[in-house]
Formats: C-alpha cells, structure tokens, sequence
C-alpha cells in the first residue's frame, strides 16, 4: 500500500477516535464547547477518509466531502468551540448563527460548482490535494467556492491558536494547572501545522498535506489528553479557571 493511502488511513483513525472522546465529554458535561470541537475533529475525520477513498477512483460524493470538510469547514468548526469556552455567550451564539448560516452557503456554492469540474484529468495515484487546483473551474469561469477557503480558515487559525495560546498564558501567569499550559501550546502547535500545510497546498503543494494532517492530529490529540488530565486533590470543574482550549 503506497503512503498516499496509509496517512489518510491512520489520519482518519485518529480523529474520529478523537471526534468520539470529546463528544463523550459533551455528553458527560453539556458545554457547547466540546459539541463544536467534536463536530469540527468529526469534519477532519470525514475529510481525510474521503482523501483515502478517492484513492480508489474518482467520486463526485467523495470530492464534495473532501472539499468541504476538508479544505474549508473543518478549521472554523474546531475554533467554534474556543469561542463558546472563552467569548461572552452572546457573541458566542450570534458567531455560531453566522457559521451555519455560511456553512450551508458554501455548501450550496459548491454544489453548483460540482457540474463543471474537470473529472477527467483526475489521476487515482496522485493525492487530491496535487490536483484540485485543475479539477475545479477558476475564479473567472465561476469557481467563487474557492474564495471562501481562506476565510474559513483563517477565522479558525485565530480562533483555535489565539484561544489556545491565550489560555496557555491564563494558566502559565497564575501559575496553576501546567498540565494545560503543555496541552495547550500542542494544540496550539498542532493547528499551526495543518494551517501551514493548507496554505501549502493552496500555493502548489500538496504533497506535504497529508504529513501535516497526520502530525497536526497526534500533537492536537495529545494536547488534549494531558490538558484534559486529572486536577489534583482538592480542585475541581466549578473552581479551577475554565480556560482550556480543547
């Protein structure tokens, strides 16, 4: 089995392995937050699986979820759930009405845009991320989707680094909790490193998507499990500081 299946495949693993362990603690606790973390780690699950199997041959279904929760939705979805942790709840909830509300409009514009990709120069051996540029219409032959990807994932870089940073320095400056200071800066690390490959990728070079994707989801997961790790005797939920980036 080539590499350009194997990452995908171990890829794919981890974030729904991560997907369904932040989703355990939504239903556990109830807070929005890790309902957004989880549906965001979900979309990078479902991206890099249809990355695997468009490796098998093309598929319009494949390419749509590759496209959209990959490339565009999965960043934004993630950093959602720093703003319910961290943003006052009004701003939260207007943020995430404007997200959904966007989501379902990107996925609409790509919908239309389905039609006129190029399909036939698609090559099953070579990653998806090497080709989309010529798979899909330009900009001036109606290929607008293409606009939104860096908004989406330059909205969930802020978000999702800025909040995890931030809470780094909350917990570092009272000096409680260190196990989230560590936890959050691989977060924030993890996130910088996917957001690299995807700008990559935009520039021409995707080879190295699926190695960023890998590493971005071992460091973020790791970040969370030491962030996420037992306080000690005598604190607790309601009094420690509740600054955690995922």
């Amino acid at each position: 089995m080539s590499i350009t299946a194997i990452l995908p495949i171990v890829s794919t693993i981890i974030m729904f392995a991560f997907a369904a362990y932040v989703l355990q603690r939504y239903y556990l606790r109830r807070r929005l937050s890790y309902l957004f973390w989880g549906l965001g780690l979900a979309m990078f699950g479902i991206g890099s699986m249809s990355e695997l199997l468009l490796t098998f041959g093309w598929s319009d279904l494949f390419f749509f979820t590759w496209y959209l929760f990959g490339a565009v939705l999965t960043a934004a979805w993630i950093g959602q759930g720093t703003v319910h942790l961290l943003a006052k709840k009004k701003l939260a909830r207007i943020s995430t009405v404007v997200l959904v509300v966007a989501s379902i409009v990107v996925a609409i514009m790509l919908l239309r845009t389905m039609p006129d990709l190029n399909t036939a120069i698609f090559n099953p051996d070579q990653p998806v991320s090497e080709q989309y540029r010529e798979i899909m219409p330009p900009i001036s032959e109606g290929g607008f989707v293409r606009l939104t990807t860096p908004i989406f994932n330059v909205y969930g870089l802020i978000t999702l680094v800025g909040g995890a940073l931030w809470s780094s320095y909350l917990f570092w400056r009272k000096r409680v909790l260190p196990n989230r200071v560590v936890g959050n800066v691989l977060i924030a690390v993890g996130a910088l490193i996917i957001a690299s490959a995807s700008t990559l990728t935009r520039l021409g070079y995707g080879q190295f998507l699926y190695a960023g994707e890998l590493l971005a989801g071992i460091l973020m997961f790791a970040g969370f499990l030491v962030a996420a790790a037992p306080r000690s005797e005598g604190s607790s939920d309601e009094t420690a500081p509740a600054a955690t980036s995922v």
